[in-house]
């Protein structure tokens, strides 16, 4: 069927005027219109805070100080040195019973170096007697007299490196107004202090042995009895006076009921035989430390023992 030009144009026009009242959809002259492609929105992830790691400081822990190892000594025979002071001074009349207290120091601080601890008498004779664990290097320090000096001068420095001493007190002296001997009180504060009190007679005679027996009883027996009773201590050991004895002095000290009395002798062996007259080096004031160093039979380190410097000769 043909249509007129006419047809065509009037209907072409009914079109239009319909599309643009937007009633009629007209595929065919629509233009596409692509769809536009959505970007997703990243997810914004926190960002994570950098905590820097704490600096670690590391805990020192010190070496523990290996303690001395004790060692059984005895029965019977035992190596023991007993030193023995008598005033811890400067010498007003240039007299070798005064250690100056500088050179006192000096050999406590070589003993203390060396390894040297002090033991008590009773622990001595336990030694002896049945045998007994004792430090590797044992020692005594005694004292005679019972001088003012022990207490201001001895006590501080031995207290200092770790000692205690054995004071062997005359009673008389201890209760006279002398100024140079400690006072009962005194003594009570070294016993106090760990030190051992004994007896060195009721008046320290120059030769016991020539006193008839009973002045010989009192000067030994008599002794303990009224230190016991006035210090409030145990006194279990005698000092003869200047070293002397024989046998009447020797039995007075078994019957008074000591366990050992202290005498003077150069070796540091002390035994069953000589429980009764243990022996003791007398320490001089005109010893200086390598002296002093030559009667002790454990050596140390010889760096603590000051450097000798020769003399020149012209």
């Amino acid at each position: 069927m043909k249509i007129s030009r006419f047809a065509f144009i009037v209907s072409l026009g009914l079109i239009l005027f319909s599309a643009g009242c937007g009633n009629v959809s007209l595929p065919f002259l629509a233009t596409e219109t692509p769809t536009p492609t959505l970007t997703s929105t990243p997810t914004l992830t926190a960002t994570a805070t950098v905590t820097p790691s704490p600096t670690i400081t590391p805990t020192f822990t010190p070496s523990p100080i290996p303690t001395a190892t004790w060692v059984v000594q005895g029965p019977t025979l035992v190596r023991i040195p007993i030193i023995l002071y008598h005033r811890i001074a400067v010498s007003p009349i240039n007299s070798d019973y005064y250690v100056p207290p500088e050179h006192f120091e000096e050999q406590m601080k070589l003993l203390h170096d060396w390894g040297y601890a002090t033991i008590t008498t009773q622990m001595l004779v336990q030694a002896i007697q049945e045998g007994i664990a004792l430090p590797p290097r044992p020692i005594l320090i005694t004292f005679d007299d019972g001088t003012q000096s022990i207490y201001d001068s001895a006590l501080p420095v031995m207290r200092k490196y770790g000692f205690t001493g054995v004071a062997y007190i005359v009673n008389n002296y201890m209760n006279s107004q002398d100024q140079l001997y400690m006072r009962p009180e005194q003594v009570k504060q070294l016993a106090a202090a760990g030190w051992e009190i004994g007896s060195h007679s009721l008046s320290h005679p120059p030769d016991l042995i020539t006193f008839a027996p009973e002045r010989q009883r009192n000067e030994v027996v008599e002794s303990r009895k009224q230190l016991e009773a006035e210090l409030g201590v145990p006194v279990l050991s005698f000092a003869y006076p200047f070293g002397v004895l024989d046998g009447s002095i020797v039995d007075y000290v078994h019957y008074a009921g000591y366990i050992a009395a202290m005498g003077l002798g150069p070796t540091v062996d002390q035994g069953v035989g000589n429980l009764f007259n243990l022996q003791r080096r007398d320490i001089k004031g005109s010893y200086d430390l390598g002296r002093f160093a030559s009667f002790l039979p454990w050596q140390g380190d010889p760096a603590f023992l000051p450097t000798v410097t020769p003399t020149p000769t012209p």
